[in-house]
């Protein structure tokens, strides 16, 4: 089988393209990325597109399956570039996926695609997937989720498969971490346990994480199985202001979740961090996940806690980790640079 993986660089992206190079039943694997990583694994060829305007034909010729990751967070302050990356981008993936005749495409969505929704209970794959409007990303998931409705009904040869993974981190991705959300002025080798005082205690604040390569895994067997439709995927425990506290060695303070909204809206605008008050919101709103289908129909068991997740990615970002991709660059003061150059929240 030969599997093209459309983001094949960046947190997910790496990780995918480990698990399926183990996978007996990949012969080949094309990597798509905007930028050549140095990165090179056995059965991988690498191409270079732009989702958003190159010809994707010769990328995806002769291929049996397509894994569509590719995704743009940043620039948050100009959401037309996202719109066209993520939104009409996704659909020139699957146009041309169905015009190579591929039988089966798998989309990374995400739980950020997911309405408003409880935080007391979990909700499964039928819960409505609108999303949360004041968040760029959150609207992009939830357009394509829309977009997907679409081509399945049009391409019902085609078996069309919808990851809803909740917030994913390995310790490789520290450094892309910290740009997406963090930006330059953020003292990276500050974000450990036992140095951060606090955290905020909001009743809201609950959200699931899991590792990356538990992910990846998931993708591989929806890839390898016969299955179709969307799975939740997240890994126990719930994260909250209780687990956070334990997990950074901190005390839990109650701050008004306006305060805190309105504290990341003041950095953003000032141009003092990427992240988008908007991300904050759709946080708060988006639901709890029920992971039974993909436990039951994929097999999938996470090999990680979500706070394994979370202990990764903080731990990296203590070490500067990284990779040589790109996207997953380690952190550098000359990178710190080009990111104040470019304007915080500004670029891709």
């Amino acid at each position: 089988m030969r599997v093209v993986v459309v983001g094949a660089t960046g947190n997910v992206g790496t990780s995918v393209v480990q698990a399926l190079e183990s996978e007996p039943s990949v012969t080949s694997i094309v990597g798509v990325a905007r930028r050549m990583p140095g990165w090179r694994t056995g059965k991988t060829e690498w191409r270079t597109a732009d989702v958003s305007r190159d010809d994707l034909a010769d990328v995806f010729a002769g291929a049996d399956a397509v894994i569509h990751l590719a995704w743009l967070f940043q620039p948050t302050h100009d959401p037309v570039v996202t719109w066209k990356a993520n939104a009409l981008g996704s659909i020139r993936v699957f146009r041309a996926a169905a015009a190579a005749g591929v039988s089966a495409l798998v989309h990374s969505s995400s739980v950020g695609a997911y309405s408003p929704g409880p935080k007391d209970r979990a909700v499964d794959e039928s819960w409505p997937t609108h999303g949360w409007p004041r968040a760029a990303y959150s609207r992009e998931k939830s357009y394509v989720e829309r977009v997907l409705d679409t081509f399945e009904l049009r391409h019902e040869g085609m078996r069309v498969v919808r990851m809803r993974p909740g917030f994913i981190f390995k310790e490789e991705a520290a450094s892309e971490q910290r740009r997406l959300f963090g930006g330059p002025f953020l003292p990276q080798r500050l974000i450990r346990p036992n140095l951060i005082p606090f955290v905020p205690d909001m009743p809201r604040l609950r959200f699931q994480a899991l590792h990356t390569a538990d992910a990846a895994e998931a993708f591989r067997l929806a890839l390898t199985r016969p299955v179709t439709g969307a799975f939740n995927l997240a890994a126990d425990p719930v994260i909250d202001p209780s687990v956070l506290a334990e997990l950074l060695g901190a005390r839990k303070v109650p701050v008004p979740s306006t305060f805190v909204k309105t504290a990341v809206a003041a950095g953003w605008h000032l141009r003092l961090i990427p992240a988008s008050p908007g991300l904050v919101e759709m946080a708060l709103q988006i639901p709890i996940m029920d992971v039974s289908r993909a436990r039951d129909e994929l097999g999938w068991t996470p090999r990680h806690s979500g706070t394994d997740a979370l202990r990764a990615v903080i731990e990296g970002m203590g070490k500067r980790s990284g990779m040589d991709t790109p996207p997953l660059t380690p952190d550098s003061v000359r990178g710190r640079l080009r990111e104040l150059v470019g304007g915080v929240g500004e670029r891709p």
